[in-house]
């Protein structure tokens, strides 16, 4: 305990955390829940009025969820988050396993798995929109349209193949969504394989060494020793993946730019964040409906989140 005398000096220390806590955590937190629940909330920037609001409501929430971009946002989110958390953390579970049981060059494979999380994100998407794309050139019949693909086509192409319209304009919604799955499970692998990697190696070895001497396979083994032992950290991994995942945003920007698709298709691959964003930047102030969309965004990450922590207590070995 601290002596009361001298509590003051602890309050003198902690000041500037709390300060700063209050000015960029809690007064955000408190503004936002304001302008949420704000009717025609308006931020006159720059005029004498300030701010315009006929008193308080659920009207931007009610317009938000009525917005066909806002359901686009939340329907891509959704099948991203479902579709790349699982495989995103079963292919780091079996590539931290391997590594662990590699002597050799372990050192080297681990810096270069972990490569991408410390890449830039906007980078590596340009870089996939790259590998995907297929780009014409030349419009006439004296000058015919010449097709140049990207590493994937071409490989594609190479097994004999048809080049296929991933990310460029007249791709479809399903070809856009596999590019952004292959590179969200790709750009999260490294966080992931690092965790599960420092688990395993904190694995008592002689639960393996006594499943040698039963002669338990090595299936057997990775199910009932691997896995159970691992049980804390994939469920760390998971709850952070579905956070990060309901997130999603700079890696669209990355592979589609600020609009969020194809040229010819506009946000077909919008996501909430995106939407909140583009309601936040909108020059006809719509930070009220942002900050409803961002309510309910932090909603459903509160929901999954407990579900997840529930789930885990019944099935996390500690």
């Amino acid at each position: 305990m601290v002596d009361s005398k001298k509590q003051w000096k602890a309050w003198l220390y902690l000041s500037p955390v709390i300060i700063l806590t209050l000015v960029f955590t809690v007064y955000p937190i408190v503004n936002t829940l304001m302008m949420a629940f704000s009717n025609d909330y308006i931020l006159a920037i720059g005029s004498r009025q300030g701010l315009f609001y006929k008193g308080f409501g659920i009207d931007n929430f009610k317009m938000v969820l009525g917005y066909q971009g806002f359901m686009t946002g939340l329907k891509n989110t959704l099948l991203l988050t479902v579709i790349t958390v699982p495989i995103s953390t079963f292919l780091a579970l079996l590539i931290a396993v391997c590594l662990n049981s590699i002597k050799a060059f372990n050192r080297l494979l681990q810096t270069i798995y972990f490569l991408p999380y410390v890449t830039n994100t906007i980078a590596i998407g340009l870089v996939f929109s790259t590998m995907f794309s297929m780009v014409g050139v030349g419009l006439t019949t004296e000058n015919p349209i010449i097709t140049t693909s990207g590493i994937i086509n071409n490989v594609i192409e190479l097994f004999g193949g048809k080049a296929i319209n991933w990310v460029n304009e007249g791709s479809s919604w399903s070809a856009n969504m596999f590019v952004m799955v292959v590179y969200i499970v790709w750009n999260a692998l490294p966080f992931k394989i690092l965790i599960l990697l420092g688990g395993l190696q904190s694995v008592n070895k002689q639960y393996y060494d006594a499943a040698k001497v039963d002669g338990t396979s090595r299936t057997r083994t990775f199910f009932r020793i691997t896995v159970p032992m691992l049980s804390p950290m994939l469920a760390y991994v998971v709850i952070t993946g579905f956070i990060g995942g309901f997130k999603e945003y700079s890696s669209i920007v990355g592979v589609f730019g600020d609009k969020m698709g194809p040229a010819d298709n506009w946000y077909q691959m919008d996501t909430m964040v995106g939407f909140i964003n583009r309601n936040i930047m909108d020059s006809n102030a719509h930070e009220g409906k942002a900050s409803a969309a961002a309510l309910i965004l932090f909603a459903i990450i509160f929901a999954v989140t407990m579900l997840n922590m529930y789930v885990s207590k019944k099935k996390v070995h500690y």
